[in-house]
């Protein structure tokens, strides 16, 4: 029996095997509109390895004001977490594992064990779970591992070590390495010691390692290729988005 976050750990691997990082991409559910959110969705999966599609919430503290931007305008339109998974159950399979970035309060109030089951209805493959501590999780990391999703936990450079071995121990499908202190959006500089971290995490780690916060060019890909097993993009690809650009283009030309 597969375990949780079995096919997102195989969709990074596949894109490691290709001798590139696994490209995760990020969008705002609902923006900028919900008319064309399953729209996007479909045109991102064919240029990414792993979609992140995160839940709108009214106070994402994890987020810079670019994703709190697109997450204001889609609650503006009246997009919840239900009608994000009614609209995946719609459309799937997209042919890419799908993870679901929410703060903790949306899950709350649709109530775990419903969670699970309309997730798994929708296609959903993982969590990500900014505001949940791991010493808090096994009510939810229960409810989704009897539908074989994953959730994925989260370390920062800032993490201690002991910390960093438990939580990448524990993370299904991969670890979320957060490359710099603060919430995301900024561009963020690679120096030798965020390489560093980013070596002790593969090393603590079971699964994949994906860093992600201020991802935002090819350069920055190269240089964490030999450190990451994938890059997740996010405020630069809702960027992208909300200047019209084309998506796919632009998460083609974070390719190395």
């Amino acid at each position: 029996m597969s375990a949780p976050g079995d096919a997102i750990s195989r969709a990074i691997r596949a894109a490691n095997a290709r001798g590139a990082p696994a490209l995760v991409a990020f969008l705002t559910a609902g923006f900028p509109d919900r008319a064309s959110f399953t729209r996007a969705l479909a045109a991102i999966a064919t240029a990414a390895d792993v979609v992140e599609i995160g839940v709108p919430f009214s106070d994402p503290m994890a987020d810079g004001v670019t994703i709190q931007r697109s997450s204001r305008v889609a609650l503006e339109q009246g997009v919840t977490l239900a009608w994000i998974l009614e609209s995946l159950a719609a459309i799937r399979p997209t042919g890419v594992p799908l993870v679901l970035m929410s703060y903790l309060n949306p899950l709350l109030a649709y109530g775990y064990s419903r969670l699970a089951r309309d997730a798994a209805r929708s296609g959903i493959s993982g969590f990500i779970v900014p505001d949940l501590p791991w010493e808090e999780c096994a009510e939810l990391r229960r409810a989704l591992g009897s539908e074989g999703i994953a959730l994925i936990q989260m370390v920062t450079p800032l993490t201690p070590a002991a910390r960093l071995a438990v939580l990448a121990q524990a993370s299904q499908g991969f670890v979320y390495a957060v490359t710099a202190i603060g919430t995301t959006g900024g561009d963020v500089a690679m120096p030798a010691e965020t390489l560093r971290y980013l070596d002790r995490v593969r090393a603590a780690s079971k699964v994949p390692v994906c860093a992600g916060f201020g991802l935002r060019s090819a350069a920055q890909v190269e240089t964490l290729r030999p450190h990451t097993d994938g890059v997740i993009v996010g405020s630069a690809l809702v960027e992208a988005i909300e200047r019209g650009a084309d998506a796919t283009a632009f998460l083609g030309g974070l390719r190395v």
